[in-house]
C-alpha cells in the first residue's frame, strides 16, 4: 500500500484534540474505498484464503497473467477514429478491461505497479479528454467521444469506475481531484446532460449509460450523479422523433427514465428481458453490477428485492432460455453462438448466487463456466464448488412472460422429458428497436442442435470489414422482415407491415401453456394485429408415445380473414434433403422468390403442386433424420428456397428452406407434424429408421366453429386424434362434441386419443 504520513499524538488541550480527531475521521472517511464490487472486509477475508479455493486461484492466476503481459506492452492511448473492430476502437476496449482487472490486482495481491499502472493510464485519458471531440464516425444517434457510440464510452466508464475504486487511497487528494475534474465528471456529464437522447430512455444503451454515471458517482460520493442514474434527467431536451439506427423510436412522450424505470419496463414479473436473450445477457452486466455496488454502498435502498427481485428472477430466465449446450435462443436481433459461458453470465450467476439465497443449483452452472467474478460473490461460488455443493441446474418447460406486467404475450418453452428436445415458441411483444416482426414463430432444438431455426440477427459484431462491426442493411431487408422466420406471412408482407411505430403497440396473447403432462406438452397463442381483418392462431404440441422413436411436434397455424389472401408457411432447416413423396421441379435458373420484405433474399430452387393429402420432405442434419409431414389441400404449393439472393456483399447465410404456399385461401390451418428418427454412422456408413412413421396427417372437419380437429395415421396403424377448443382454454370447462358421428366428451381446452 501507498505510505502515508504517520499521526503523532501530543497532548495540545482540548480544541487541539477535537481537531485531531476531526482530522482522523476525514482520514478514515477518505480511506474507506474499495467500496464499490470490491470492499475493504471483502479484500480482507479473500486475502485469507487465497491458495486454498480452486477455482478461485485459478481465476485469479489467469487474469495476473493476462494483465502482466499488458502492462508489458506499455501505455497506449491513441486518439479515437476507429469504427468497432477497428484499432482505436479495439485498445480503448482493451484498456477498460486490463485497468478493471489491474485494479483488482492491486487490491489482493498488493501490487503497487498495478496502482501505478492504472494511475498512469487513467492520467493519459485524463490530459486526452478535454481536447476531444465528438467521434468523427457520424453513425451513431449518439456519438461518443473515445468511441463511434455513447454506449461503449459508458463500457469504458463502468469498468473503469472500478479501477479507480480499487484505487482510489492509493492517490492522493491533488491526484483525485485532477482525475475528477478533467475526466470523471465531464465524462459523466457528456453521457447524461450533453446526450439525453442516450440517457433519458428505455433501452440497454441507457442502462449502460445509467450505470456508468452512478458507479463513478458512488466512487466519488456524488449523489447527484448517483440520483441521474436512478432515476434519470429531470429537465431532459430530446427530439421525440429522433431515430435510432434500427429505425425504432428513441424515447416516448413523459416516460420515466434512470436505472430504476429501465428495472421497471423492459422487464417482467418472470424476469424476461423484452428486447430478448442476447441483448439481456448484454444488459446483465451492468444491471448486476450496479445492484452489487448499491448494496455494498446504498444497502437501504434493497435493490435485489426490486420489483419482487426481478434481477434475480433475470439470471434464472437467462439460463433457461439456452440450448444444451448453454446457448442462447436467438430471438430478435440475437448472435448465435453466444453463450452462458460470456463473461456477463459468469458475474450474474455468481452476484446471483451470492445475493439470491446460494442456491446450489447455480453451482453447476459456475462449474461449467469454471470461471468466477474476483471479489465476495466469486469466493461464494468457488467456495461452494469446492466444498461439492453443486447439485444439477434442470432446465424444465417454462413460460416466461413479457412486459412490464406480465400482460403482453411471452415465449413458451418446451423440453421432452430427457431435455433433449426443446420447442421456443414467441409470442411476446415487439422488444423494441431489437424486436423482429415474426408473431408466433417458433425455433426447435435436438440435441443442442437447431432442427428448425431462427435466423437471428444479420452482423457481424467487431468485424470491421462487415459496415464497421455494425448492423447490415440486411438486418432490416431480411432477418427482421416475418420471411426470415418460421411463421405465417400473408401476400408476402410483414407483420404490421413491418413498420417499428405499429409493431410495438401491439403483442400476441397466450391462449393456453399447459406442461401438466410430461408426455403431451402443449402451448398456443393467439395474434389478431398482424394483418388488418385477419386472425391467427398457433398451436404447438411436443408428443412423446412409444409410436415414435423420438418426440414429435405437432404445429397448427389457423387463420381466419374477411376476404381472400395469399398465406405462406417457411420452415428454415439444416443439412441435405433425403427425400419426398411428391414430385417437383428443380429450378436450373435461379430467381429470386420476390422483390420486397425479405422476399427479395430467397432463391427459388425447386416448386411443386401438391396433390396428395398429406406432404412429406425428409432431410439429414448432424446424421439424423427429420421428417416434416404436411396437411394440403389441392393445389397448395411446395417451394425449396435458399437464402442469399440480392445479397452482392455475402452479407447473408446461404441457409436452405422451404416453404408450404396457399396461394387463395381465407379461413384455414396449416397443420404440420415433424419427427426426429433415425440415423447415419458416416463411419460404419448404416442408416437406420430412415424414414417417417407418419401415413398421413388429416384435417377433420367439424360444424362447430368454436373447435378445430385433426389426426395423425402412423404405418403401424395407429390414429392419434387431437380436439382444440378455440375460444376458451379453461381446464374446468366441459366440452360435448360430435365428430364424424361421434360423440366426444371431455374436460379442459383439449382431448388426444389414441386408436391403436
Amino acid at each position: 500500500m501507498k505510505k502515508t504520513t504517520p499521526i503523532i499524538f501530543v497532548n495540545l488541550g482540548k480544541p487541539f484534540s477535537l481537531l485531531l480527531l476531526l482530522l482522523i475521521g476525514l482520514q478514515i472517511s477518505a480511506q474507506n474505498h474499495p467500496n464499490l464490487i470490491l470492499t475493504k472486509n471483502g479484500v480482507a477475508n479473500i486475502k485469507k484464503q487465497l491458495g486454498q479455493i480452486p477455482v478461485f486461484d485459478k481465476s485469479l492466476s489467469k487474469t495476473k497473467n493476462e494483465i502482466d503481459l499488458e502492462i508489458a506492452k506499455g501505455i497506449s492511448v491513441p486518439i479515437p477514429k476507429d469504427m468497432a473492430g477497428g484499432y482505436t476502437h479495439d485498445q480503448h476496449k482493451k484498456n477498460w478491461n486490463t485497468l478493471q482487472k489491474a485494479g483488482i490486482l492491486y487490491q489482493l495481491l498488493e501490487d503497487e505497479k498495478y496502482a501505478t499502472y492504472v494511475h498512469n493510464v487513467l492520467k493519459a485519458y485524463a490530459e486526452m479528454y478535454p481536447t476531444l471531440p465528438l467521434h468523427p464516425q457520424e453513425r451513431s444517434y449518439a456519438r461518443g467521444k473515445i468511441f463511434w457510440q455513447c454506449l461503449n464510452d459508458a463500457n469504458w466508464l463502468v469498468y473503469v469506475s472500478q479501477a479507480y475504486d480499487c484505487i482510489y487511497d492509493y492517490l492522493s487528494r491533488k491526484e483525485r481531484d485532477y482525475l475528477e475534474k478533467n475526466l470523471f465528471v465531464p465524462f459523466a456529464n457528456f453521457l447524461s446532460e450533453e446526450n439525453p437522447q442516450f440517457f433519458n430512455r428505455i433501452h440497454n444503451h441507457s442502462t449502460w449509460g445509467n450505470v456508468a454515471v452512478g458507479m463513478i458517482g458512488l466512487v466519488m460520493d456524488n449523489d447527484e450523479l448517483v440520483n441521474k442514474a436512478l432515476y434519470g434527467l429531470k429537465k431532459a431536451n430530446i427530439n421525440l422523433n429522433l431515430k435510432d439506427n434500427d429505425g425504432g423510436l428513441i424515447i416516448e412522450k413523459d416516460q420515466k427514465a434512470g436505472f430504476l424505470a429501465n428495472l421497471d419496463k423492459p422487464f417482467s414479473p418472470d424476469g424476461y428481458y423484452t428486447e430478448g436473450p442476447y441483448y439481456q445477457r448484454y444488459a446483465m452486466y451492468p444491471f448486476m453490477i450496479f445492484a452489487q455496488a448499491l448494496q455494498n454502498k446504498k444497502p437501504e435502498l434493497k435493490i435485489f428485492e426490486y420489483k419482487k427481485g426481478v434481477l434475480i428472477k433475470a439470471v434464472y430466465a437467462l439460463l433457461n432460455l439456452t440450448n444444451m449446450d448453454g446457448e442462447f435462443f436467438p430471438l430478435n436481433d440475437g448472435q448465435k453462438g453466444m453463450s452462458y459461458f460470456s463473461k456477463e453470465l459468469i458475474s450474474a450467476v455468481d452476484i446471483a448466487f451470492h445475493y439470491g439465497g446460494k442456491d446450489t443449483s447455480l453451482l453447476s452452472i459456475a462449474k461449467k463456466q469454471n470461471s468466477v467474478q474476483l471479489d465476495d460473490t466469486g469466493l461464494a461460488v468457488a467456495k461452494g464448488i469446492k466444498d461439492n455443493q453443486a447439485t444439477p441446474f434442470v432446465k424444465k418447460s417454462i413460460e416466461l412472460k413479457d412486459g412490464s406486467d406480465g400482460k403482453e404475450g411471452g415465449i413458451g418453452i418446451l423440453r421432452s422429458s430427457d431435455q433433449r428436445t426443446s420447442l421456443i415458441m414467441k409470442y411476446t411483444a415487439q422488444g423494441l428497436s431489437h424486436g423482429h416482426y415474426d408473431k408466433l414463430s417458433f425455433s426447435y432444438y435436438h440435441n443442442g442442435k437447431e432442427v428448425l431455426q431462427d435466423y437471428g440477427l444479420a452482423r457481424f459484431v467487431n468485424i470491421e470489414q462487415k459496415n464497421g462491426g455494425g448492423y447490415l442493411k440486411e438486418n432490416k431487408t431480411w432477418a427482421k422482415q416475418s420471411i426470415a422466420h418460421n411463421t405465417i406471412i400473408q401476400d408476402e408482407t410483414s407483420h404490421f407491415g413491418g413498420k417499428f411505430e405499429i409493431g410495438n403497440i401491439h403483442h400476441s396473447d397466450k391462449y393456453l401453456f399447459d406442461v401438466s403432462k410430461s408426455k403431451l406438452q402443449i402451448v398456443s397463442a393467439k395474434e389478431e394485429n398482424a394483418y388488418p381483418n385477419t386472425k391467427l392462431h398457433r398451436t404447438m404440441i411436443m408428443l412423446e408415445d412409444e409410436d415414435f422413436e423420438n418426440p414429435v411436434l405437432i404445429d397448427v397455424m389457423s387463420f381466419s380473414s374477411n376476404a381472400i389472401h395469399q398465406f405462406d408457411m417457411p420452415f428454415y432447416y439444416h443439412g441435405q434433403i433425403i427425400d419426398t413423396n411428391f414430385d417437383y421441379k428443380h429450378t436450373d435458373q435461379l430467381s429470386a422468390l420476390g422483390t420486397k420484405n425479405g422476399y427479395q433474399h430467397l432463391w427459388v430452387e425447386g416448386k411443386a403442386t401438391i396433390k396428395n393429402n398429406t406432404a412429406q420432405v425428409t432431410w439429414l442434419s448432424n446424421n439424423t433424420f427429420y421428417t416434416l409431414s404436411s396437411f394440403t389441400a389441392i393445389d397448395d404449393e411446395f417451394l425449396f428456397t435458399r437464402i442469399g439472393a440480392n445479397d452482392p456483399q455475402y452479407n447473408l447465410r446461404r441457409d436452405p428452406g422451404f416453404m408450404i404456399r396457399k396461394p387463395k385461401s381465407k379461413n384455414d390451418s396449416f397443420i404440420h407434424v415433424i419427427e426426429t428418427h433415425g440415423s447415419y454412422n458416416p463411419v460404419t456408413e448404416i442408416a437406420t429408421n430412415t424414414r417417417s412413421a407418419i401415413k398421413e396427417v388429416q384435417k377433420i372437419k367439424i360444424e362447430n366453429q368454436n373447435y378445430t380437429a385433426w389426426s395423425i395415421l402412423t404405418k403401424k396403424g395407429s390414429t392419434h386424434m387431437f380436439i382444440l377448443c378455440t375460444t376458451n382454454p379453461n381446464h374446468t370447462k366441459s366440452h360435448t362434441i360430435t365428430v364424424n358421428g361421434q360423440t366426444h366428451t371431455w374436460v379442459g381446452a383439449y382431448k388426444h386419443t389414441i386408436k391403436k
